[in-house]
């Protein structure tokens, strides 16, 4: 008897013992809040109701994404824009964490008491982002700036001959990688500083929403700056500061035709520009006048005779630009002077051109670049050089004659000439050796000089008429350098000077 009560209330004590821990099983299992002291990406929801954790956590995750970025353009563009994360592509991500925490009241009562003894006590929080969406959103408001093109900075010279400046244009392009990243950067870490050489890989970020973000939350367009090929730093650089020399002739006295000549060769010229160091070659700008405006017909130099031809008058533009360079200290690589004297520059500065023989030719030893301007007015030409040139420094230019040449006498029969009479039919006109020195002056102090050139300028000779010869004789040659007369007649090739050909008349 004492076994079957002993039996009986160890049953009821099991039975109790049951009932007692199914009773607390299913109070532990069927709660309706979340595991106390968990957290969430810094939110702190333990204890709280299931749906009012849930809410609590939208909450602060709509909080999140409705942080405001705002961006500015800056000078390129002088406007803003504000957007939210979100509208940005910047999304948390809440399926993970809200599906874990209604799982809780999931399953069978054993299932949900042992998912809740389980659950964790932290939660990391993501940031998702689509950089595709971020970039739409910037082009749709700033791609206009892409559609912008540089410009080169330009040079002018005025009538006043001063030289103006004008800036150049950059274009821009948009570097949306580099504000995703900023701005990645600043959702993920509150725009705190992150961990040295921390990469956010992939499409997507653990965060915390327990560090509060800096108030900080402007941010500059970042561009590219697309630069001309001539900034005006660049061609600033080039040297071309101001009118270094000018040199002007006359030629109101000219045919048309030369006129003509005179005025295309001078427009060629016009804005010709020369590098450091480069060499001017004068037999360019006579192809490319011929090319553009042709040349008519002037008086040219054969072989020391004024006689019709083409181009006369291009070696006046080609004097007058050698003046301006000996006046401005620039090297002499090639010249020569006419044959004959030249009414338009003092005699030893003159420089003749015949296509294929004598060429001008002169080095930039400015250091920077030289820039050639002209101008023909009222009859005058004028040759303006631009660059650099020392503000102390100047040269002068002093000519010698130190030989005159007396003019030969050619002897002409003519039936018009009575017996033993002489007719003078054309004066003659001496001839001379000239030389020229440049003298450099330094705050008006001669430092150097040095000659230019020795030049020889040939005599025209009278033409006398005399009666008629027995024996057929025609011309007979008297007087100074009649030797030398003949040896250059005989010697001598055909030689166009200040022109390009004869006359085909």
């Amino acid at each position: 008897m004492k076994k079957l009560h002993a039996a009986w209330i160890a049953g009821c004590l099991l039975l109790l013992l049951i009932t007692t821990s199914w009773g607390l099983l299913y109070v532990y299992a069927s709660q309706n809040k979340v595991p106390g002291h968990t957290v969430v990406g810094g939110t702190a929801i333990g204890g709280l109701a299931i749906d009012q954790a849930l809410d609590h956590l939208e909450k602060a995750w709509d909080g999140f994404e409705q942080r405001e970025i705002h961006i500015t353009a800056g000078a390129a563009a002088a406007d803003e824009k504000t957007w939210t994360l979100g509208e940005l592509g910047f999304q948390v991500e809440r399926s993970e964490v809200r599906s874990a925490i209604l799982k809780l009241r999931e399953g069978t009562l054993l299932e949900k008491a042992k998912y809740r003894y389980y659950f964790p006590r932290s939660y990391e929080l993501k940031l998702q982002w689509n950089s595709k969406l971020f970039e739409k959103k910037i082009r749709e408001q700033w791609n206009w700036l892409e559609f912008s093109e540089p410009a080169n900075a330009g040079r002018e010279i005025n009538a006043a001959d001063e030289v103006i400046y004008k800036p150049h244009i950059d274009a821009y392009r948009l570097d949306v990688e580099t504000l995703f990243l900023q701005i990645q950067a600043w959702a993920v870490t509150g725009g705190h500083p992150r961990p040295e050489n921390e990469l956010f890989e992939g499409n997507s970020a653990t965060i915390s929403l327990e560090v509060p973000p800096k108030d900080q939350t402007t941010f500059q367009l970042p561009l590219k700056i697309i630069q001309p090929a001539m900034t005006l730093e660049r061609l600033q650089a080039q040297g071309i500061e101001r009118k270094i020399m000018s040199y002007t002739t006359d030629f109101t006295a000219s045919s048309s035709g030369r006129a003509f000549n005179v005025t295309s060769t001078a427009r060629t010229l016009q804005d010709w520009e020369l590098a450091p160091d480069e060499i001017f070659d004068y037999r360019k700008v006579i192809h490319t006048a011929e090319e553009h405006y042709g040349f008519r017909e002037a008086p040219v130099i054969l072989n020391g005779e004024l006689v019709p031809g083409i181009g006369g008058g291009i070696c006046q533009v080609s004097s007058t630009l050698y003046n301006a360079v000996l006046l401005a200290g620039l090297e002499i690589v090639e010249r020569r002077n006419h044959s004959l004297p030249v009414s338009y520059v003092p005699l030893g500065r003159d420089a003749t051109f015949a296509d294929g023989y004598l060429n001008f030719r002169f080095r930039n030893t400015t250091g920077k670049h030289l820039l050639i301007r002209t101008e023909t007015k009222n009859g005058k030409l004028t040759v303006k050089l631009f660059g650099t040139m020392p503000n102390q420094i100047e040269y002068r230019i002093e000519s010698e004659t130190v030989r005159i040449i007396e003019p030969p006498v050619n002897e002409v029969p003519s039936a018009e000439v009575p017996p033993g009479g002489r007719v003078t039919l054309q004066e003659g006109k001496p001839g001379y050796e000239v030389e020229t020195v440049r003298i450099k002056l330094q705050d008006g102090k001669e430092v150097y000089r040095e000659r230019i050139s020795k030049d020889t300028y040939r005599a025209q000779p009278a033409i006398v008429g005399i009666p008629s010869l027995p024996g057929g004789r025609e011309e007979r040659i008297t007087g100074e350098d009649v030797s030398q007369s003949s040896s250059l007649s005989q010697s001598e090739k055909p030689l166009i000077e200040d022109g390009i050909r004869l006359s085909q008349s």
